[in-house]
């Protein structure tokens, strides 16, 4: 009895990732790959955030959107890889639970801004697709700062209760995280007695975040399908198709991998701790890596502006060193 009283007033305040166990001895061999993605996706979206903010013809509604989504694919790598990195290298594994909540806020909500901005944008297109006409009285400034406002209140509010729902718990049974960072149910699944609120808050986040944004997402494009293969015709019609399934199989991926790794313990699928580990960190750094292919060298106002930008920084760096040597 004086033990179970004791281990019920006992908590962890300390957490280690034990994230790929299977591959513990080659843990700093996975350094390499994973630092090259980061590295590249952190060079590209940087470079589709200055191309849009430097190129006057780049700041219409649809390229405002993509620009938050690169801003958006820079900030969430960034806050967990580095730290898995210096895990893989140092075996600097440990978290705080203070610090590991907020590790935990800020993907979850930088996740849920993601899913809420390619939502806008399958919008976006449906709008000028099929009513072009009242596009510009649609997409407006006070449209975009209503989805700023919609986002923050729906995003904040239900990471803030997912993150209010975990700081109570008494992580008594074990300190030892099967991940590379602070996930959700991957903490939760440590803490001792009832967790069914916990459980409900995840299953609110794959209805609000999945459910509801991949239906309107999949409705958006199948609409905008329709309407453009009836009006093109040939080359036109498989390019459309074409263009239309890469943007709705990224998206997919994307809610699919992060539907499985939320579903996972909340259902208790039976997946190894190495493949779950790394569906999450696919979860965050796949779409940093993918969308600046998808939606920036795809995009030919972008691939021109960025073509141009850097064939004037050429020959202004050009100009300058002919007439150097002149003097």
């Amino acid at each position: 009895m004086a033990e179970d009283r004791l281990q019920s007033n006992f908590t962890y305040t300390a957490f280690i990732f034990i994230g790929f166990p299977e591959l513990y001895e080659y843990r700093r061999l996975l350094f390499l790959p994973f630092f090259i993605i980061y590295v590249l996706a952190l060079a590209a979206n940087s470079l589709m955030v200055y191309v849009i903010r430097h190129c006057q013809n780049l700041h219409s509604p649809m390229y405002v959107l993509i620009c938050s989504l690169a801003v958006v694919n820079i900030v969430v790598p960034t806050v967990i890889v580095p730290n898995m990195l210096f895990s893989f290298l140092f075996d600097w594994n440990e978290i705080s639970l203070e610090g590991c909540l907020t590790q935990m806020f800020f993907t979850h909500f930088f996740s849920s801004l993601e899913s809420t901005i390619l939502l806008a944008m399958a919008l976006d297109r449906l709008v000028a697709i099929c009513n072009p006409l009242r596009y510009c009285e649609i997409v407006n400034t006070s449209m975009l700062v209503k989805l700023v406002i919609l986002t923050l209140i729906r995003s904040g509010s239900i990471m803030s209760a997912l993150v209010a729902l975990a700081r109570p718990l008494k992580f008594c049974s074990s300190n030892v995280i099967s991940h590379c960072y602070c996930d959700h149910m991957a903490l939760v699944s440590l803490a001792c007695g009832d967790k069914s609120n916990n459980n409900a808050i995840g299953l609110v986040v794959i209805i609000c975040f999945v459910g509801i944004d991949i239906s309107i997402i999949a409705f958006s494009y199948v609409r905008i399908l329709s309407v453009v293969l009836r009006a093109a015709e040939g080359e036109d019609r498989w390019k459309a198709f074409h263009t239309c399934g890469t943007h709705l199989m990224v998206m997919m991926s994307f809610y699919l991998v992060g539907s499985i790794t939320f579903l996972s313990h909340n259902l208790g699928i039976p997946i190894t701790t190495d493949v779950n580990t790394f569906l999450g960190v696919l979860y965050i750094i796949f779409p940093a890596t993918i969308n600046p292919v998808i939606y920036g060298v795809r995009t030919k106002e972008i691939r021109n502006a960025a073509l141009k930008m850097f064939k004037m920084r050429t020959y202004k760096t050009f100009t300058v060193n002919v007439t150097t040597l002149k003097v």
